[in-house]
């Protein structure tokens, strides 16, 4: 009894186990029903969908019948592929859900500590409870009727808390939304890059082949080809490089900015939520209307513009025959002449 009792008065293990109900795409509790996916990881079923149909925007459904489809775990990247059934074939985490009623019932029944709200710094008898409008910071009631912000215009604490919390919710959906693209794009260069080299190699053989059908006079001739396809294939595949490299570091700020964002809307308390929120929204949507990258153009890896046909090269050996003799050109010098005068 006395283990029990030290465990509902101590916080941290109630809020270790609210991290671990907390949706990596809502960033809510989850939400009945919730599914698991073959990773381990689990979502709100809405919240998968969403997902689904973000990752899919041309799949449609034929009548009745759901269509399939694939996504990314937005926890670990684990590629989900789905059967005709949908988000709705993946299977229910009762356990989950279990887990989540109980929390919920033994969060109704836990008073609120002291000490959890902040308190006014110019009255620290006075909770802060209102919000400052023309300031743009939590206050307390005292310093409205009597304080720096007595001619300011306020409103209630828990709107702005929800009004923010739900503008940086939006903001870091909408950062995982651009994170998703940002993959989509990398994973399109890199295989771009690979059929580039696949093209290339392609190239390769076919003049290695139209060239060994020549002479050895032709050698010199086909190293000389063989190296402005390898020059083509290394600029080509170096620029491809270079544009995943800016990628990825372009999503990995974003992830960072991603975790700093999550964890700010982790905060349950609405003044210390509101400390650096409004600075942190600034921050992500100024990070989200950054300076875009360049793209490959459609065909860019095609090396379809060295390819070589040798057909008039051949005929051109065939029609080799012996230079004139002397005579014969000084005879035909002179029937020219006779021809100009």
């Amino acid at each position: 009894m006395d283990f029990q009792a030290g465990i509902l008065q101590d916080g941290s293990p109630m809020e270790s186990l609210e991290k671990q109900l907390i949706c990596p795409i809502c960033l809510e509790m989850f939400s009945k029903p919730v599914v698991i996916l073959p990773c381990q990881h689990n979502l709100c079923r809405k919240c998968a969908n969403d997902v689904c149909q973000a990752a899919n925007p041309y799949w449609q459904s034929r009548g009745s019948l759901i269509s399939g489809g694939r996504f990314r775990c937005p926890s670990c990247r684990h590629e989900v592929l789905l059967d005709r059934h949908g988000v709705y074939g993946l299977q229910r985490n009762l356990l989950v859900e279990n887990i989540i009623d109980i929390y919920k019932q033994e969060c109704s029944s836990r008073p609120l500590k002291k000490g959890e709200h902040p308190m006014c710094k110019e009255h620290e008898d006075e909770r802060i409870n209102i919000y400052c409008v023309t300031c743009e910071v939590p206050t307390c009631s005292m310093c409205k009727v009597f304080g720096a912000h007595k001619d300011c215009e306020v409103a209630p604490l828990q709107t702005v808390f929800q009004g923010q919390k739900t503008e940086l919710n939006n903001c870091i959906s909408m950062l995982v939304a651009g994170n998703d693209r940002i993959q989509t794009i990398i994973s399109q260069l890199e295989g771009s890059c690979q059929s580039t080299e696949e093209n290339s190699e392609a190239a390769k053989r076919e003049l290695c082949a139209r060239f060994d059908a020549l002479a050895a006079l032709l050698e010199e001739k086909k190293a000389e080809l063989l190296q402005r396809i390898s020059q083509e294939q290394a600029d080509k595949t170096a620029f491809i490089q270079s544009l995943i490299c800016q990628y990825k570091e372009q999503l990995e700020k974003s992830s960072r900015l991603v975790e700093t964002a999550i964890q700010a809307a982790e905060e349950t308390g609405g003044a210390a939520f509101l400390m650096n929120a409004k600075q942190l929204i600034k921050t992500i949507v100024e990070a989200s209307k950054g300076g875009r990258l360049d793209k490959i153009e459609q065909g860019y890896e095609s090396m379809d513009a060295f390819s070589v046909s040798l057909e008039h090269l051949t005929e051109a050996v065939h029609a080799l025959d012996f230079e004139p003799a002397e005579e014969d050109e000084e005879y035909f010098d002179g029937e020219e002449e006779e021809v100009e005068e």
